[in-house]
């Protein structure tokens, strides 16, 4: 069996770079990055990953823009979005599971087990 893909869309590379170690280390994921919102949809379109973790807060092409795009690309439209964000407190994410107009959320600064628990969760379903 393949291995499942995540592709991560933020604009800032360290933390690219971090979730893309802490996935990988923690299982056998294969994981795409990008730090913008146009390389975002173009790997997309070309990996078609199992997951998209995708910034809210972007210049340029917001997480939000960079979500209806994709939900309007037959290509992408199914392929499910845990949004990243640091405007949304952990304490308001964790009263709703996480969950929030029927999209999954993490607060910043992830915690590993915590990012690791919600793709594994949404793997199995």
């Amino acid at each position: 069996m393949e291995a499942k893909k995540i592709l991560v869309i933020d604009d800032e590379a360290p933390f690219v770079n971090v979730v893309k170690r802490i996935i990988e280390s923690r299982s056998s994921y294969r994981v795409f990055t990008a730090t913008d919102g146009q390389t975002g949809l173009k790997l997309a379109r070309s990996e078609k990953p199992d997951l998209i973790l995708l910034d809210i807060v972007m210049p340029g092409m917001s997480g939000s823009d960079v979500a209806e795009d994709l939900l309007e690309d037959p290509l992408t439209r199914d392929i499910p979005i845990i949004f990243v964000t640091a405007v949304i407190s952990k304490d308001e994410i964790g009263g709703s599971g996480g969950m929030l107009g029927n999209r999954t959320f993490i607060a910043k600064p992830i915690v590993a087990d915590e990012l690791m628990a919600k793709i594994n969760k949404l793997f199995s379903q």
